[in-house]
């Protein structure tokens, strides 16, 4: 990927950003949402209370039983969403690890080969997630493995 930098020569004129590519891919389309929005604050609830969360404070989202959960480094919180909304709008350090986990990349301590192809993240918090082999290839372009 390329990026170029260019100093507006009015500075009146709007900030532009342009996007050349032969298609939108999703991680474009993150990249682009990310800049729209800038800092993006999740809505989640505790004790039936609408908690409002820097999406960097997530450590990882998961779905248990129809319900997904986002979890922080002190609190368990619950979304509303589904794994597949919050994929689309979480920014690009977020990586799906399973059918039922997304993990937030820059919370990775280690990782350690497991059976089958599998690779098993260490978290930060101390906590363990199993990437599966369907979404080893996409952690491995994403770290530059």
């Amino acid at each position: 990927m390329k990026i170029t930098i260019l100093d507006k020569q009015n500075p009146s004129e709007e900030d532009e950003i342009i996007v050349k590519c032969d298609s939108l891919d999703d991680e474009i389309i993150r990249l682009l949402n990310a800049l729209k929005n800038g800092k993006t604050k999740l809505s989640l609830y505790k004790d039936s209370k609408i908690v409002l969360i820097d999406d960097s404070e997530v450590l990882y989202f998961e779905s248990v039983d129809d319900r997904v959960f986002a979890y922080t480094t002190n609190q368990v919180y619950e979304s509303r969403q589904k794994l597949y909304q919050l994929e689309t709008e979480l920014p690009a350090n977020f990586l799906r690890a399973s059918k039922a986990i997304i993990v937030n990349v820059n919370e990775i301590e280690n990782l350690a080969p497991d059976f089958n192809g599998r690779i098993e993240a260490k978290l930060t918090n101390g906590c363990k997630i199993i990437f599966s082999r369907m979404y080893v290839p996409v952690l491995k372009k994403h770290l530059g493995l």
